[in-house]
C-alpha cells in the first residue's frame, strides 16, 4: 500500500508536535512520588515544601508514597520499573544512587541508565559531634586522641554504608586513623550512647537540637566549606584534605520519561528552588540542609562525581552490603 507523500508529511508533523502536546497537557493526573525511606525524615519535610509549591504550579496533587527498603534501594528500583508517563516520580538519594549503589553486589537498577534525573534540591553535611563534657574542644585534639590511643576510640554513624559512616572511613584513610566504628540499626540509639558517653564521636546530619540544648559539641564538618549556621565550625577538609562528605536529595523519573515533561518538571523546580520564600523556609535548621539546586546536566555530573570519588573509598575499605 503507498503511503501519499502529503499524509506522510501531516503524520511526521504530528508526531514532531507530541512532545509539546505532552509539556502542555502535562500532567492529567495527580502525581506519586516514591520516598525509599520511613515518613517523617529531614529530607522529606525539606522536599515537602518543595513539592508543595510545584503542586500548586501544576495544579494537581503530589502525593508522598512512603517505601522504605533495602537502605533505600528498594522504592528506588520499584520506581526505575514504573510507568515512564511523568506521573511517577522518586526522591533519589546519595544511598540509593550515589554512592550508596556502589556497596551492592547486586543492584535492580543501574544509577545512571534507569533514570532521569531532573534536579538536585539539597545537600545534608556530616557532623562530628561529641558530649560537651568530652576533653576534646576541637577537632585537632580529638585526632590527637585518636592517634595517641589507636583502636581505643569509638564512632557511630545512622549506619554501615550512610554518609557519616563513610565520612568516618574516608577520614581513617587519609589520615591513617585507628578508630572503631560501632554499628547501630539506627541513629537514635547511636545518640543515646554518645549523651551515656558510651560513644566517643557520632557523625551525623541532624544534630541542630541537641547543640542548641548544649548537650552536643560540634567539632567539624564535612560539607566543602563551613557552614553559615556555624560559621566558627571548621570543614573538616581543613585538617584533613580533600575529605567531605554529604547527603543528598534530588528528583528523579523513570529513564523513558518524555524528555518535555522532564524539562518542564527542571524548570519549575529550579524556579521553586529560587523563590526567597522557600529559599528561607528551606534554611531553617530543623531540615539541616544547604540548598544546592542543580538542573538536569549538572545534577548528572554531580552523580558521577560522586561514584568517582568514593570508589576508591569503597573499595579499600571493603565496605559491601549484602
Amino acid at each position: 500500500m503507498k503511503l501519499h507523500r502529503r499524509n506522510a508529511l501531516m503524520g511526521l508533523g504530528a508526531l514532531a508536535c507530541l512532545p509539546k502536546a505532552w509539556s502542555q497537557t502535562y500532567p492529567t493526573q495527580a502525581i506519586k512520588l516514591i520516598m525509599p525511606f520511613t515518613p517523617g525524615t529531614s529530607s522529606e519535610n525539606a522536599l515537602r515544601v518543595v513539592l508543595d509549591r510545584l503542586s500548586d504550579n501544576l495544579k494537581q496533587a503530589i502525593v508522598v508514597d512512603n517505601r522504605p527498603g533495602a537502605g533505600s534501594t528498594l522504592g528506588t528500583e520499584q520506581a526505575a520499573r514504573a510507568p515512564a508517563d511523568g506521573h511517577t516520580l522518586v526522591a533519589t538519594y546519595n544511598s540509593s544512587i550515589a554512592p550508596g549503589s556502589l556497596l551492592y553486589n547486586k543492584l535492580g537498577y543501574d544509577p545512571l541508565k534507569d533514570f532521569k534525573h531532573i534536579a538536585l534540591v539539597g545537600v545534608f553535611p556530616q557532623y562530628m559531634v561529641v558530649r560537651t563534657e568530652h576533653p576534646a574542644k576541637t577537632v585537632q585534639e580529638f585526632l590527637a586522641t585518636v592517634r595517641a590511643k589507636p583502636g581505643s576510640v569509638n564512632y557511630s554513624s545512622a549506619g554501615v554504608g550512610t554518609s557519616g559512616f563513610l565520612a568516618g572511613e574516608m577520614l581513617k584513610q587519609a589520615l591513617k586513623l585507628d578508630m572503631v566504628h560501632v554499628a547501630y540499626k539506627g541513629p537514635s540509639q547511636a545518640m543515646t550512647d554518645l549523651l551515656g558517653g558510651r560513644l566517643d564521636m557520632v557523625m551525623t546530619s541532624s544534630a541542630a537540637s541537641l547543640v542548641a540544648a548544649g548537650k552536643l559539641r560540634i567539632l567539624a564538618v564535612t560539607s566543602e566549606k563551613r557552614m553559615p549556621l556555624y560559621p566558627d565550625v571548621p570543614a573538616l577538609s581543613e585538617v584533613a584534605p580533600n575529605v567531605q562528605a554529604v547527603s543528598w536529595v534530588g528528583i528523579s523519573a523513570p529513564a523513558a520519561t518524555p524528555a518535555a515533561i522532564t524539562q518542564r518538571l527542571e524548570r519549575e523546580i529550579l524556579s521553586i528552588l529560587a523563590e526567597p520564600a522557600i529559599k528561607t523556609r528551606l534554611a531553617d535548621p530543623i531540615f539541616g540542609m544547604a540548598l544546592t539546586p542543580l538542573g538536569s546536566d549538572k545534577f548528572v555530573e554531580f552523580i558521577q562525581k560522586e561514584l568517582r570519588v568514593w570508589a576508591p573509598v569503597i573499595k579499600t575499605g571493603n565496605i559491601q552490603i549484602s
